[in-house]
């Protein structure tokens, strides 16, 4: 049997799918399980042994038709038996009707909806604290195992060489190991999804005076400049605990030096769902405008805790979601103080 699971784009998203695949593989263990990804994207699921293929969607897939015809075609020779599209997008749709595929399974609420013969709703309850983004996920597995639900945690699997080289870039930094070292998410991945510079400054000040925590920025390199705001605006003492000059050069090697950390705190993103998926605890800070409920997997109060301003301030969002508050998330920013997050956080610290 061969089945292809089809999920383009965000890092976090080809993570969160990586779920299926891993469920599938015990479902039908002899099954080869392909894996059809942004090139981008494949540092979270390098390892993994329930993925058999990497397909690589190419970016001049979206531009060049005649590029991305002789891929469908390509696809459509390998005979899939059955196909699992989670991004449920035109590119992907398109996949799935050249397929061939006897099974296709997709989401009901997606226009031409007609190219999946097995359709999924949204689910309306969450049942197993894992969050609607991977529950949803987890839900197109259910024509082909019912309710059960083997594995509902991503995983990052690393060799060992990774995680030496990781220790041996925090030593070569003269990290001190006596002391907690926390990896701070410092940027979003755009201004509508990043904490405040100023109140950051004002949170890392918090974590190193109540911790004396050593600190590591994780950022885009397109974020050089915007990290360094951040880091000029602390105060002198927090300047001194933060490990300015230990920048992982790729993916593989920021997950390499996190996983000697103690834990990962900042903006919700990418970084926060890499660092579940090798059990380290977070503290994520969620943009004023991302519906939490959708992205706050696991959170237990201890080892997973979040923050959201709706939670705090729920009259400055009335009846409306917060996704529906987009177009206000730089000013509703402003109203999320962060005096609002130091008592949680503290918690936290001593926890963690």
């Amino acid at each position: 049997m061969k089945i292809l699971v089809i999920q383009i784009k965000m890092i976090g998203d080809v993570l969160a799918s990586s779920i299926i695949c891993n469920n599938l593989k015990q479902i039908y263990p002899e099954a080869q399980i392909d894996y059809m990804i942004n090139n981008f994207t494949k540092p979270v699921v390098e390892n993994n042994p329930n993925i058999d293929n990497l397909i690589i969607f190419e970016e001049k897939y979206q531009t060049n038709k005649l590029s991305f015809l002789k891929f469908l075609i390509k696809v459509r020779k390998e005979n899939y038996d059955i196909v699992i599209d989670a991004y449920c997008k035109l590119e992907s749709k398109l996949v799935v009707l050249f397929s061939a595929a006897r099974v296709k399974i997709g989401y009901k609420k997606t226009s031409f909806n007609f190219i999946y013969n097995n359709k999924v709703d949204d689910i309306k309850i969450t049942k197993m604290n894992a969050g609607y983004a991977l529950e949803n996920r987890l839900n197109l597995l259910s024509p082909l195992s019912g309710t059960i639900y083997l594995d509902i945690k991503p995983k990052i699997f690393f060799n060992e060489n990774e995680i030496l080289s990781g220790k041996e870039i925090l030593i070569k930094h003269d990290i001190d190991f006596s002391k907690k070292l926390y990896m701070i998410g410092v940027l979003g991945s755009g201004n509508e999804k990043t904490y405040p510079f100023e109140y950051m400054a004002k949170v890392l000040d918090f974590i190193v005076e109540n911790s004396n925590a050593s600190l590591l920025f994780n950022y885009m390199p397109s974020q050089k400049k915007e990290a360094k705001v951040i880091f000029d605006l602390c105060k002198l003492e927090t300047q001194k605990n933060i490990k300015i000059n230990v920048v992982p050069g790729s993916i593989r090697e920021f997950l390499s030096i996190a996983y000697h950390c103690d834990a990962l705190i900042g903006n919700e993103g990418g970084a926060i769902n890499m660092a579940k998926a090798i059990d380290k605890p977070t503290f994520t800070i969620f943009s004023t405008w991302i519906n939490k409920i959708s992205w706050n997997s696991f959170e237990d109060g201890k080892k997973y805790v979040s923050i959201h301003l709706k939670d705090l301030k729920p009259e400055l969002y009335g009846n409306k979601s917060a996704k529906e508050m987009k177009d206000k998330a730089i000013e509703l920013y402003k109203k999320f103080e962060p005096k609002l997050i130091f008592s949680d956080l503290l918690k936290y610290l001593n926890e963690n």
